[in-house]
């Protein structure tokens, strides 16, 4: 028998998150092992040293360690809902480069010593672009949910649950309504299933459906 792909996880992280959705999607079965960042295994760092989650370690044994490979590669193998056709390559790179910047100074001022209202602000106008596309449609790529949309609405949701009462009264009505849906959803549910930190030797763990 053929070993499952492994997943290494962390359920708050949003890269860990839209990896995790993308799984689903695919409807790829893995072993998923939840990661303590304070304790991180052995066997992630020996797989990858640069030790950030998600790394996922197919069954022939190679080692995809950024978010958005493991989200094409498992798309690339089964993609019944079509998302590969709402992929924007462009769109995220403005999400992981520029709004990601801006989202942990405003997130962690503390850390970054920086001023959270002016990188509030630079988020807000990094949405423009986001806001207008929703406007037109009920998705990023359309009428159907794609991997832009998974891709991005992690890093959303936390600058929203930042501060929630002022998120909520922003007028961008359309992205607040997109979020909103995708967090209700059953999929969103099942990726943010609750685990224990893995330690070798337990029981594998398995994520995803056939």
């Amino acid at each position: 028998m053929t070993a499952r792909p492994v997943l290494y996880s962390f359920r708050r992280c949003p890269y860990a998150m839209r990896a995790r959705l993308a799984v689903l999607s695919s409807r790829t079965v893995c072993e998923i092992r939840e990661v303590k960042l304070s304790a991180k295994p052995a066997e992630l760092i020996d797989v990858s040293p640069k030790a950030t989650v998600p790394v996922l370690v197919p069954s022939d044994g190679s080692v995809i360690d950024e978010s958005l490979d493991i989200m094409r590669w498992a798309l690339a193998a089964n993609d019944p809902e079509h998302w590969l056709a709402g992929d924007d390559p462009a769109l995220i790179a403005a999400n992981d480069g520029p709004f990601k910047h801006h989202l942990d100074r405003y997130k962690y001022p503390n850390r970054h010593d920086s001023d959270p209202t002016e990188h509030r602000a630079a988020c807000m106008a990094l949405l423009e672009p986001i806001e207008a596309r929703l406007a037109a449609s009920d998705y990023l790529g359309g009428e159907a949910m794609g991997l832009a949309d998974a891709a991005i609405m992690p890093f959303v949701r936390q600058f929203a649950e930042t501060d929630r009462a002022w998120f909520d009264a922003q007028p961008i009505l359309h992205t607040r309504q997109w979020l909103s849906n995708q967090l209700a959803s059953a999929r969103f549910e099942g990726a943010m299933v609750r685990l224990d930190p893995w330690r070798p030797g337990d029981a594998p763990v398995l994520f995803g459906t056939a």
